[in-house]
């Protein structure tokens, strides 16, 4: 806590008003083809898996994912147990990149983070997987960032394992033979 105490006021001058944009990247191998799994990420109708430990200790938990366009200026809503994120798609190659811009979040906590893309990129893997890369940008004013840095990368990680894991259980239930 001392730590805390003394490096918030030192980081805060060394660095006063730079905004650092930092990410958060998750990779997993999922034995279905690319196109499976962007048609079940895209838009997911309900979230359920087994929660990450923090989440079960109160960070938003999300519920779904509407696509309202599949297109390049297309609106992706998600929705989380303590708010929503409102996605907008600047870049789109089905099956192969999905980019999208936050344009609006009220998510609890959003005064100190602030989410700017999130990013699936779709590659294959052999002849039938798919490894799925998702990035989220975003930037924080919380201090000092020695100590909230690595706390946020591990947040957003368990919000992408979280998905992930819903993932796979509806690529299991579509397309497992």
């Amino acid at each position: 806590m001392f730590l805390a105490l003394i490096g918030a006021p030192i980081e805060k001058y060394i660095h006063p008003a730079d905004v650092e944009v930092m990410e958060v990247k998750t990779e997993k191998i999922f034995p279905f083809t690319t196109e499976q799994v962007y048609n079940t990420i895209k838009s997911v109708d309900t979230l359920i898996a087994d929660k990450p430990f923090l989440m079960k200790i109160d960070l938003p938990i999300p519920s779904k994912c509407i696509l309202e366009n599949e297109a390049v200026g297309g609106i992706r809503t998600c929705y989380f147990s303590g708010g929503t994120i409102t996605e907008k798609i600047t870049e789109l190659q089905k099956a192969k990149v999905l980019r999208m811009d936050v344009i609006d979040d009220n998510l609890m906590g959003s005064k100190w983070l602030g989410f700017k893309e999130a990013i699936y990129y779709f590659d294959t893997v052999g002849s039938d997987s798919c490894k799925l890369t998702r990035i989220t940008t975003y930037t924080s004013k919380l201090y000092p960032r020695i100590y909230w840095k690595p706390l946020e990368k591990i947040g957003i990680g368990q919000e992408h394992e979280y998905v992930f894991r819903n993932l796979k259980n509806d690529l299991n239930k579509k397309f497992a033979k």
